[in-house]
């Protein structure tokens, strides 16, 4: 480094001494670490439940071997206590499936990151949701493909789904109020389906309505003896696969009369 003709070192502004290189590197670090920190309170300042959010996805799913780093990104992103009842709001990043009316409920977090990591979506997929309950597995799936078609049976949960998504502008979404065992034949084939209500078997209608190479991910069974699975749809047929127990609402409307 340069120096004056009496050895001091070059002066600064306001005739302070100029920092060393080494210094002046410990400085900046440290000042970028403020900055990131006061933008990090801001933007919790902002959404209290983001922190919330963040702790939900590290200990209960990523922690629990959800690895998608869209999946994981969108729980991240979008706010479960706008999808619960608001007496439930203190509970909506807990573990746990909670109530929404109509004897219906919101699904687990981690079993919402699970069914949707294992449907393997693309930015420019289509997909069939079967049960939109309270619109927030939608509109998860929103921020994981390029539209969501979403049927819900319970006309008072379809209302306030379709109101909820539009409040959050989850524009890709759209909702349907009636049986979904028939699935949605004027906007097929989809490159996936997913249900959040269990059936006694698998639909036919909605393995016609997927197409080539998609995938559905949904729980089978009845009662306590339901289990999560994932069909691929391949020029051989289906494969299958059973992940995981599971204990959803039953599907009703025409699903209960095949299951007789």
């Amino acid at each position: 480094m340069a120096r004056n003709a009496d050895g001091a070192r070059p002066i600064g502004p306001r005739g302070a001494t100029a920092p060393r290189p080494e210094k002046r590197a410990r400085i900046l670090f440290a000042a970028a670490a403020l900055l990131a920190a006061g933008c990090l309170a801001m933007s919790t300042s902002e959404d209290p439940s983001r922190a919330l959010r963040e702790r939900m996805v590290d200990r209960q799913i990523a922690g629990r071997g959800v690895h998608d780093p869209r999946v994981l990104a969108a729980m991240r992103e979008v706010p479960r206590h706008r999808f619960v009842p608001e007496p439930l709001r203190a509970a909506a990043y807990e573990d746990g499936a909670l109530p929404i009316g109509e004897g219906q409920t919101i699904s687990q977090p981690f079993v919402v990151a699970s069914m949707c990591e294992h449907l393997a979506l693309s930015p420019q997929d289509r997909v069939l949701e079967i049960g939109t309950g309270s619109g927030y597995h939608a509109a998860v799936l929103s921020q994981l493909a390029a539209q969501v078609y979403s049927i819900e049976i319970v006309p008072p949960l379809a209302e306030r789904a379709r109101r909820t998504l539009a409040e959050l502008g989850y524009a890709n979404v759209e909702v349907r109020t009636g049986d979904g065992y028939r699935g949605w034949p004027e906007e097929a084939p989809f490159d996936a389906v997913i249900l959040t209500a269990a059936p006694p078997e698998i639909p036919e209608p909605l393995v016609a309505q997927l197409k080539p190479g998609g995938r559905m991910v949904l729980p089978v069974g009845v009662g306590e003896d339901q289990q999560l699975v994932v069909l691929e749809k391949t020029a051989h047929g289906l494969e299958k696969r059973v992940m995981f127990p599971v204990r959803f609402v039953p599907m009703t409307g025409e699903a209960e009369r095949h299951g007789r």
